[in-house]
């Protein structure tokens, strides 16, 4: 009946075949169980009899394809080395889902399914006629997966293969982080690993535009309607997948600015002040990494949020707070680099301040001097002593040294920390450099711990 499609088609031509095979394995339905399976000698001996048997029917072909996915699901390795064996189709497709045996053994993390199914000649790389995802973009989707993830990149699975929009199993991993309904339930760094790891290139981008930045911006936007625990989950993953990124090539401060992981967090510091420095401390540009601060400026953005936040805020306490963070951000920015890059037309209007607008003012000016003034040699020591302590995080590093704590301070750079006094950029008047006191020579960093560092 050639007109028939679907699951219309197994039920009025072979699913008594697929129906007999199975409950030879005892399997009445797929949803049962893996302790109820069996698969011993007697049960593969009587589906050889039935095979042979059938052989000649004229729905044969189907049925034996279509219990192969059967029992592809359920991971009985023996019983789909028996169907293969009598002819079964690697390429069959399920009639509902048109997912290949080999789809549905990665849906079904089923590992040792899925390198039988390769071995005897499944294409590897194919895509599903229905969402045009490759085994290995399923296996990315989902952290429990990881044990096919595995299995597919060790037998050569194409890991830079894209679908029909340019999106590759990086990015379908990346992606499904932004789409997990529980964000507490963020597990799959594993998973972006071994892809990177496995030659993912880090600087792929669809058809579209997206990157490997875009999807981690949506995390970035959803932080502000979250719970702190949650927020703190997705700081702590954002830190992790950035660290892996960066280490495999990818830039956060390239432009369009929107794109740009590095502004995104600049524009809410509050919410993401443990990612920026972390990319601050890891190199990331504090500017556009292609055009420079013409495109985009991490001072300009800074002191712009500063305000915004100043300007609306009842609780002068919480705005200190900002004042502070926003401090050690204007500071970590100039100990990434011995020369401070600003817009030309950098201006700062503090206004509609409420709190704090003559602070904010002075930390602007301290800034706006430091691009024509020449370093303190404390300052290019600081530059020099925390990249050689590069790759993050630098504060463990910091806190090892053999320096006085006050020099440690000075070299870590945080405000926001319990019990320190708040250190301007300006000591209370217009000066170019940050004002910590500079210890007795007795206790200031000798050249010899300078250079050890190297």
């Amino acid at each position: 009946m050639p007109f028939l499609h679907g699951f219309r088609r197994i039920a009025l031509e072979y699913q008594p075949l697929v129906d007999e095979i199975l409950a030879l394995l005892a399997l009445r339905d797929a949803r049962e169980s893996h302790a109820c399976l069996g698969s011993n000698g007697s049960q593969l001996s009587a589906m050889r009899r039935v095979l042979e048997r059938e052989a000649h029917s004229p729905f044969y072909q189907e049925g034996v394809s279509y219990t192969l996915l059967k029992v592809t699901e359920l991971g009985l390795v023996e019983a789909a080395e028996v169907l293969l064996e009598f002819g079964a189709d690697l390429s069959f497709e399920d009639p509902v889902t048109y997912y290949t045996p080999l789809h549905m053994a990665v849906l079904r993390n089923q590992p040792d399914m899925v390198e039988l199914l390769a071995r005897h000649g499944a294409d590897i790389n194919r895509r599903d006629r229905i969402h045009k995802s490759s085994p290995l973009d399923l296996a990315s989707e989902e952290p429990e997966r990881l044990p096919c993830l595995q299995r597919l990149l060790q037998l050569g699975a194409n890991v830079n293969a894209a679908d029909k929009n340019g999106k590759t199993a990086l990015l379908h991993a990346l992606l499904h982080c932004h789409c997990s309904s529980d964000v507490l339930q963020i597990h799959n760094t594993e998973s972006i690993r071994l892809l990177l790891e496995g030659g993912a290139d880090a600087r792929v981008t669809t058809e579209g535009g997206d990157t490997v930045f875009t999807y981690t911006i949506f995390l970035l936007d959803d932080m502000d309607f979250n719970s702190t625990e949650e927020e703190e989950v997705q700081n702590r993953f954002c830190i992790r997948v950035m660290q892996l990124l960066m280490a495999h090539g990818a830039n956060p401060s390239e432009c369009p600015s929107l794109e740009s992981f590095t502004y995104r967090c600049l524009q809410n510091f509050t919410c993401h002040f443990p990612l920026l420095r972390f990319l601050l401390e890891s190199g990331a540009a504090y500017n556009c990494s292609l055009h420079g601060p013409s495109c985009w400026s991490g001072f300009q953005t800074v002191f712009d949020c500063l305000c915004s936040h100043v300007s609306v805020l009842k609780d002068s306490s919480i705005s200190t707070e900002v004042i502070q963070m926003g401090q050690t951000l204007l500071e970590l920015m100039m100990a990434s680099s011995q020369t401070i890059q600003l817009p030309s037309d950098f201006e700062v209007d503090v206004n509609g301040c409420r709190y704090h607008e003559e602070k904010i003012r002075t930390l602007f000016s301290s800034v706006k001097q430091l691009e024509h003034t020449p370093q303190a040699l404390k300052h290019l020591c600081r530059v020099f002593i925390r990249q050689r302590l590069r790759p993050w995080p630098i504060d463990v590093k910091i806190k090892a040294l053999p320096l006085p704590d006050r020099l440690k301070w000075y070299l870590l750079i945080d405000h926001t920390a319990a019990g320190r006094e708040d250190l301007s950029l300006t000591d209370g008047s217009p000066s170019p450099h940050p004002a910590v006191t500079v210890p007795p020579a007795s206790q200031q960093i000798t050249a010899e711990h300078q250079f050890s560092l190297q």
